[in-house]
């Protein structure tokens, strides 16, 4: 995914970051990290892997185990500012930051998956002294969870706490929208602020002149009351999912499956592996267990595909995910969520007919980068709350604290502001609007912008 130009000031650091675990989250942090140009360190007891990752990036590997005080010694955890545990092993990686935080002076993350420590994550983190511990199925089954509740859409990006979310959608034939400009439709419009159109491979920041077509895949900025709202003014089908039919059982479909079962929603697991079914009806006492591969049409028929209300793919394979949502999407009219673990035919992936694609490496990675652009700023300020690539990793939505005078007590029109950037939404202690060129930004607002620039970390990156 493409970055645009980055943010560069005198007063901001380059960080020193060590990674264990060279698999595909780990790789994704270290092309993300030393775009931004971070120091990176890459531990990996695979030589093959991480010579893969060092030939491909600009990072230093060494061959060895990550909890090891003589790797780490040799990794430089002395000056290391930010440990970064990703294996596949959730004791490995809370070990690692464990001998991290003893020999170094560093913040440390570490990624923990197993559902057997869900509930005890907070205990962990803070008697461990770990800055951050992340749970990407756990993540990826909360996305599919928002997706579920909002059928339409595309994607949903929540901010503040949950209070605004970014929510992406493609415009249907016949809509209110389709044929108007945006200087038409402020009535349908209010409350809610479009800040991109994908049409094609273009995209555009709307102008009032702008008129949109059927097709076009619109992203819009709301408070969370103002969504339901807005999709009913132009007669686009809100109402949340009441049966899901997930393929694949592993980590993602049991938090989902419980997740579902609490709002009271219907739910059907195709899973293989008779343990793994074995397990799952154990602990999902209210979900109903298909034992058997869900690559079967006559299997797919039976749990009722044709007349779920959603269905999702969650099983190991990318390629099968993919031929089980194109399925889903010619036998039903349900909503179809699809994941996929590899990033490398993006490009095709978007030009199929899927409603929703969700990325579980990159659910972590961004609350990663948001953690390392925090520490980036030597003033130690942690500004950034949230923080998004979005229209396909041209742009960033990233919820920023204000915390500097110079961008406040100036309305928006008169500020000297960068171009290629669009201040979407701002959170005054709980009260939530969307900004005119009159209004001022006041010390601890947080304001969501939408920028195309690579690298803000503090408010200030707002001004030219």
């Amino acid at each position: 995914m493409s970055l645009f130009g980055k943010i560069t000031n005198s007063e901001r650091q380059v960080l020193n970051v060590i990674i264990v675990g060279c698999g595909s989250v780990g790789t994704t942090l270290a092309e993300r990290l030393s775009a931004e140009g971070h120091y990176i360190t890459m531990i990996d007891k695979d030589a093959n892997s991480l010579k893969r990752v060092c030939d491909t990036y600009d990072v230093m590997g060494i061959v060895g185990n990550g909890s090891s005080y003589s790797i780490l010694m040799e990794a430089g955890i002395e000056s290391a500012n930010l440990v970064i545990a990703v294996t596949e092993s959730d004791e490995l990686n809370l070990l690692c930051c464990t001998v991290a935080k003893k020999v170094g002076n560093c913040a440390a993350i570490a990624r923990v998956r197993t559902p057997d420590y869900v509930d005890d994550l907070p205990y962990l983190r803070t008697r461990l002294g770990i800055s951050m511990i992340i749970n990407p199925e756990l993540e990826a089954a909360r996305e599919i969870a928002r997706l579920l509740r909002l059928p339409s859409a595309i994607s949903i990006n929540p901010f503040a706490k949950g209070s605004v979310e970014m929510v992406k959608f493609k415009l249907p034939e016949k809509c209110t929208l389709c044929g108007k400009s945006l200087m038409q439709l402020q009535d349908i419009l209010r409350g809610v602020l479009i800040c991109g159109v994908e049409r094609g491979e273009d995209l555009t920041i709307p102008g009032g002149s702008f008129e949109f077509e059927p097709g076009d895949v619109i992203s819009f900025i709301a408070p969370v009351r103002n969504t339901q709202l807005f999709f009913k003014r132009i007669s686009i089908e809100t109402t949340a999912v009441s049966s899901a039919i997930i393929a694949g059982g592993g980590r993602i479909s049991y938090y989902l499956a419980k997740m579902l079962i609490d709002e009271g929603i219907e739910v059907k697991i195709i899973e293989q592996d008779e343990n793994r079914c074995s397990y799952l009806a154990e602990n999902l006492d209210k979900a109903i267990v298909l034992c058997g591969n869900s690559n079967s049409e006559d299997l797919l028929l039976e749990s009722g595909i044709r007349e779920t209300q959603s269905f999702i793919s969650l099983t190991d394979a990318d390629e099968e995910n993919i031929l089980l949502s194109l399925y889903a999407k010619k036998a039903t009219n349900a909503k179809v969520i699809t994941k996929i673990d590899r990033t490398s035919f993006h490009n095709v992936i978007t030009e199929l007919d899927m409603d929703s694609v969700i990325y579980p490496r990159y659910l972590i990675t961004e609350s990663i980068i948001a953690y390392a652009r925090a520490k980036h700023n030597s003033l130690g300020s942690s500004n950034i709350e949230t923080l998004y690539q979005v229209f396909d990793g041209r742009a960033e939505a990233i919820e920023l604290r204000v915390d500097q005078v110079e961008v406040t007590d100036t309305p928006l029109m008169k500020m000297n502001l960068k171009k290629d950037m669009l201040i979407a939404c701002v959170n005054r202690g709980g009260r939530i609007f969307i900004p005119s060129g009159n209004d001022c930004l006041m010390m601890d607002d947080t304001v969501i912008i939408v920028t195309k620039h690579s690298g803000f970390d503090e408010i200030n990156d707002i001004l030219m």
